[in-house]
């Protein structure tokens, strides 16, 4: 692949949240390998002038469920259709989601070494992909998507092929252990833990706290044993609490956080990753598309507090990274995160939400997030200034004509 010089273009850097004029970058490979001002002109590069549009690190959505095809099925597509079938849903959003800007997702289940495999090889368009594999779930718990009419056994038996999809369940320390070791061979970049209930599942109240604590802290300890980390469906400050007690280093959804749970995810160095664009979406659309009723019934409960969540988590300085855990259907909404969160957050802090604190959450810092010397080369162009007005990363990828992941461009409306 030959290098690549970016030049005429306004770099965004989310570290001071400044724009500085003047600058080329050199792309070789996967890397960026020079971000100078010096003349650059190495041979057989291309070179492709930005116009004086913003350049910026690629945008890092921590929260994805990239084979949750439709929102009548839910988190359990796969129980539903022909995995071949799922994939094929599945390439087209990875691919849509690159579109709009985003070069980086960590798929919260569902997701396998397979589609991780076929991002990082180019080939199919999409973004970087880091994948949990299965979350793990107890009996009854959020990912255990029987029917409550369902009697069959999650177990190595004749229904074992309806848990082969975003959830596995396991009781008991000596399960729970097996799941960990067994996701992590599977390949999974980090585990994930359904720890209190959800709304996309029958038999488990949002309130319910699930895993008994020294359940949570055999898969932590599987987990750092393996140099990764857990990340946490919670919603209620006591599922929160037992969470980060027993050392889960980032907790999802979190709508019903409150200060004295912030401020301890805060001194034990835990990240929030809410997911707010999902709850606006379902409302709004989940009835048509066929989302269960007892499902809209539960969403309820957590879809007027959660921009207070992102307000509590701020005032304790716990670092929020961006998720937005749409459905099917609903992925278009994507980008609708960044309008949620500036109804109380800053543009500069959603940008870096966005970028360095998904770096972070992704244990990729100095690689992703940044333009700079050694980074991966993940960079978006974008028309108008997003420090300015964050509505120009919103939509489809309009305002957005470029777009690079592994160095390779997959978007190029300049030419």
């Amino acid at each position: 692949m030959p290098d690549t010089v970016l030049k005429n273009f306004r770099l965004l850097d989310p570290r001071d949240l400044s724009l500085k004029s003047g600058i080329k970058v050199l792309v070789r490979d996967n890397l960026i390998q020079e971000v100078t001002t010096a003349r650059l002109a190495p041979k057989k590069a291309e070179t492709i002038d930005l116009g004086g549009r913003v350049l910026m690190p690629g945008l890092v959505d921590c929260h994805v469920h990239i084979t949750a095809t439709h929102v009548s099925t839910g988190l359990h597509a796969n129980q539903q259709m022909p995995a071949s079938l799922v994939t094929v849903h599945a390439l087209k959003i990875l691919e849509e989601m690159a579109m709009r800007g985003f070069t980086s997702i960590r798929d919260a289940g569902g997701a396998d070494l397979g589609h991780k495999t076929a991002m990082e090889k180019g080939l199919f368009p999409g973004p970087r992909l880091f994948i949990s594999g299965r979350a793990i779930s107890q009996t009854g718990g959020h990912g255990d998507f029987r029917e409550r009419v369902d009697g069959c056994e999650p177990c190595a038996c004749g229904c074992a092929h309806l848990f082969n999809g975003i959830g596995r369940v396991a009781d008991g320390i000596p399960e729970v252990r097996r799941a960990a070791r067994d996701e992590i061979r599977l390949g999974a970049d980090q585990l994930k833990v359904m720890a209190s209930g959800g709304v996309a599942s029958a038999a488990d109240p949002i309130h319910f706290l699930q895993y008994a604590r020294d359940e949570l802290e055999a898969l932590v300890d599987e987990a750092r044993r393996a140099s990764t980390y857990v990340m946490a469906h919670a919603y209620t400050p006591a599922a929160i609490r037992r969470a980060v007690e027993a050392g889960v280093r980032t907790i999802e959804h979190g709508n019903l956080l409150d200060r004295e749970t912030a401020r301890l995810m805060a001194k034990r160095g835990a990240y929030l990753v809410p997911t707010l664009v999902t709850y606006e979406a379902l409302s709004r659309h989940g009835r048509e598309l066929g989302f269960p009723e007892e499902s809209l019934a539960k969403l309820a409960n957590v879809v007027a507090v959660g921009s207070q969540s992102l307000k509590i988590a701020r005032a304790a300085g716990v670092k929020m990274a961006l998720g937005s855990d749409l459905l099917g259907e609903l992925q278009r909404y994507q980008s609708d995160e960044l309008r949620i969160r500036s109804e109380v957050l800053s543009p500069g802090e959603i940008i870096q939400s966005a970028t360095l604190i998904g770096a972070e959450v992704l244990q990729r810092e100095g690689k992703l997030g940044i333009i700079a010397p050694g980074a991966f080369a993940d960079m978006i162009a974008v028309d108008g200034n997003p420090l300015d007005d964050i509505a120009v990363l919103l939509g489809q990828g309009e305002r957005v004509p470029l777009v690079m992941v592994h160095g390779r461009l997959l978007k190029n409306r300049l030419v």
